[in-house]
């Protein structure tokens, strides 16, 4: 990990080769009208690094420091807000899905599903009270990530919406992944998931999708081993929450809190691409 140029001794982890990672965001940025009224806007690489501080550190938008050349808080918030409407960030984790894809780095044997649960410090879309918090207002990230744990795709909910409404959502909501010269890869060989996914018409569906159920029913044993296939995606909450501002939420819009989320995903899938084969 590098730091930002000129954060005054706060030191800000972000990625290495960046020239690598801004060589793949840049082509998916919006352009710039040529005509816009106003002073010249900052340059979209700098308002990137910004985002990334916020990100990383979870701090608001307004103590964005100026000094760090990113632009002041509400112009990286705007960048942001546009990029995430412009739908910047989905495609990217795409991109990034199909080149560990293409290394032989996704495994497709197995997909696992859990959710956690997040505070929301601002009610606003998605938000309830949580059973896990003192009904405190939060929301949920449902998850689901491949055989070796790498982030397919994540759904904000409430934090009182269960499990087992999100599973099909998430099966299908996951892209398809090229990379390879078959045909796009979509959907594992099967899907392990703890007793709050089980139900009947969960199982029924996963089969009619050609995909295997390893969910342990209610009132019975658990499935012996389950839990060293499904310690993966328990491993894989912490990877996102490793950068801080996924970790609670602060933005009334959903739209805008998964701009982080899928941002996040993408850092991942980054950083196990450019990870040394073992």
């Amino acid at each position: 990990m590098d730091v930002f140029p000129g954060s005054g001794g706060c030191s800000v982890e972000q990625p290495s080769d960046d020239d690598d990672l801004w060589a793949l965001i840049e082509p998916l940025l919006p352009p710039w009208p040529e005509k816009s009224p106003g002073p010249r806007p900052v340059a979209d690489r700098l308002c990137l690094q910004g985002i990334l501080y916020v990100l990383y550190n979870d701090i608001a938008w307004q103590p964005l420091p100026l000094e760090l050349g990113f632009g002041s808080g509400q112009t990286c918030w705007r960048r942001l807000e546009r990029w995430q409407q412009a739908g910047v960030f989905n495609p990217l984790h795409r991109i990034l899905l199909a080149e560990l894809n293409a290394a032989g780095r996704l495994g497709w044997s197995r997909a696992c599903v859990d959710g956690y649960h997040i505070r929301a410090k601002k009610e606003g879309s998605d938000t309830g009270p949580s059973p896990v918090d003192r009904r405190k207002t939060g929301s949920k990230h449902h998850l689901i990530c491949d055989g070796l744990g790498t982030p397919l795709k994540v759904i904000t909910t409430a934090a009182n919406v269960n499990d087992v409404t999100q599973t099909l959502a998430l099966v299908d909501g996951s892209p398809p992944v090229v990379g390879r010269p078959d045909r796009p890869c979509r959907r594992p060989d099967a899907l392990l998931g703890d007793k709050g996914y089980d139900s009947n018409a969960n199982h029924d569906e996963l089969r009619k999708r050609q995909i295997l159920p390893v969910i342990s029913r209610k009132g019975a044993p658990n499935i012996q081993g389950m839990g060293k296939l499904r310690y993966v995606v328990e491993q894989t909450f912490p990877l996102l929450h490793h950068v801080k501002r996924p970790r609670r939420r602060w933005e009334r819009s959903t739209e805008l809190h998964h701009a982080f989320v899928s941002l996040a995903c993408s850092l991942i899938c980054w950083r196990r691409l450019n990870k040394p084969d073992s």
